[in-house]
């Protein structure tokens, strides 16, 4: 899955930007600019005069594809259910993608270097994600659909399930991320949806073993 739309071949700056995505998720920061310019297709002049430093480059790229990764959560005629399964879908293809785990893992290799980037990306992009959730969850507790539970934990649970293990075994066990899988989506979801459930529709006691 592509994170960045492919560019006009007449437009230079976001042929430079998607060369770079490419090229920076692939080797990381250490690529070097002519690496970039290659890729584009440009002279390496022709880079800088778009952009004056690697930094910059890596930035608008950050920038570009962070804005790419966020996740709406839209439909609210539609039940939770529904609503969930469709950012899950969404959200797992973002960031399961070869595109999304590649960012993440050149993002987390220059976090020293690049603090300021790293925290402008979390703000931009996974605590946006977060947020637009978090409004959803909260206005299903408060309609009865979700137990009273502090929204932040509801959110946090939900984002974990969704790709947390996944993507740490993605990122270093050197496999393939796995395909889409609507039905896995669901199982999650519905595993969520139960852990959740009002406390009137979870509070029935297990069945007692009959003794003979």
């Amino acid at each position: 899955m592509a994170l960045l739309s492919v560019p006009e071949p007449s437009d230079c700056r976001s042929r430079l930007i998607r060369a770079a995505s490419e090229v920076f998720i692939k080797e990381g920061y250490r690529a070097s600019i002519e690496r970039v310019a290659l890729h584009a297709g440009v002279a390496r002049q022709t880079l800088y005069n778009h952009f004056p430093s690697k930094a910059d480059l890596f930035g608008e790229v950050i920038k570009q594809v962070t804005a790419a990764l966020l996740v709406t959560l839209d439909g609210k005629a539609d039940g939770l259910r529904e609503r969930l399964l469709r950012f899950g879908i969404a959200f797992r293809a973002k960031a399961l993608s070869v595109e999304g785990l590649g960012l993440y893992r050149a993002l987390i290799a220059e976090t020293t270097c690049f603090p300021e980037l790293a925290a402008t990306f979390y703000r931009t992009g996974p605590a946006q994600t977060a947020a637009r959730l978090r409004v959803v969850l909260q206005e299903a507790i408060d309609r009865g659909e979700l137990r009273q539970v502090d929204p932040e934990f509801a959110t946090i649970t939900l984002l974990s399930m969704m790709v947390g293990a996944e993507r740490s075994h993605c990122l270093l066990s050197g496999e393939p991320p796995p395909e889409p899988n609507a039905a896995h989506v669901a199982q999650i979801v519905d595993c969520y949806l139960r852990a959740f459930a009002p406390e009137a529709a979870s509070s029935h006691p297990a069945p007692q073993r009959s003794t003979p």
